[in-house]
């Protein structure tokens, strides 16, 4: 099937039906640019979603909705606003924030970071074609990406959507180098630690009753999956940041559900610093003390 791509895409007419539009799924939002959803193929051609696209966007809108009270936050503080989307992927969170927020602003830059040339190519064409001048997106490793000139010495929010496995701890890593003000994440496939936990079974099970909770293959990835967001909550809270833990949409959309959002408020650190120590020593885990430690 040919790839669609829109000769031009028009962001200012107002959201409504007209005779040469079939009626629009009731999912979308009336501010949204149904041009920009076709040309991130959510939607088809002729205004359609599939099953995929229609849990896609549900999760990106909801996550919308905890993101805009950060970006008017920041916006109202300062006049301006930098968002840095880490694994940015196909790039479609910062396509919509970038559609259902910064188009109306004056100010304000989001920058897409992902290691996949392609997809870079791919993302900087799209915001040129729709005359999103305030977007960036750079082909950068997560090391990289902390030292990068292209990026500015401190973003104000930072957001990282299914970053798998151990890209959502670089995702934080970046967020605590560039002393952003809010963190949002949606982790996936929670790898690092259960492997950890794996390799140090049978040291825990000879010492330590509670290893009984990771004993059997299945309980190590889901122990080790919820494990590793505990520790990450706690390395946010040892930096200073207030956290809350949620789900981002209900548990037959995805399974990779869980979203953090931090704030830093310079709330007190030490005891979350104390309890991460002693969870990594506890569970038998200092390999990683230089992962969440930092």
């Amino acid at each position: 099937m040919p790839t669609y791509r829109p000769a031009s895409l028009s962001y200012n007419a107002p959201a409504m039906k007209t005779p040469s539009r079939p009626p629009l799924p009731p999912e979308i939002r009336a501010d949204q640019s149904v041009e920009l959803l076709q040309a991130l193929h959510i939607l088809t051609r002729d205004g359609k979603l599939n099953q995929d696209s229609r849990r896609k966007l549900k999760q990106v809108y909801h996550l919308y909705q905890f993101i805009e009270p950060l970006l008017t936050e920041v916006m109202t503080r300062r006049g301006n606003l930098t968002l840095a989307d880490h694994g940015a992927g196909k790039s479609y969170l910062g396509f919509i924030l970038y559609d259902l927020y910064l188009k109306a602003q004056t100010s304000g830059h989001i920058y897409g970071i992902e290691t996949r040339p392609e997809l870079i190519a791919n993302a900087q064409d799209l915001a040129q074609r729709a005359g999103f001048e305030r977007m960036s997106f750079l082909n950068l490793s997560a090391a990289a990406s902390i030292r990068d000139a292209a990026l500015p010495d401190s973003i104000d929010i930072v957001t990282a959507l299914h970053a798998c496995n151990t890209a959502t701890d670089d995702a934080i890593r970046f967020a605590l180098a560039k002393k952003a003000k809010h963190v949002v994440l949606v982790p996936c496939c929670q790898a690092e630690v259960a492997a950890t936990l794996r390799q140090t079974k049978a040291a825990s099970l000879a010492t330590n009753a509670l290893a009984e909770l990771w004993r059997h293959p299945i309980h190590t990835r889901e122990f080790g999956s919820l494990v590793t967001n505990v520790l990450r909550c706690l390395q946010l809270q040892s930096h200073g940041y207030q956290v809350t833990v949620t789900e981002l949409v209900g548990w037959e959309h995805s399974m990779k559900n869980e979203l953090i959002i931090a704030s830093h408020t310079n709330a007190p650190r030490n005891t979350a610093r104390k309890r991460l120590e002693e969870i990594l020593d506890t569970l038998n885990l200092n390999a990683l003390r230089g992962r969440f430690l930092e």
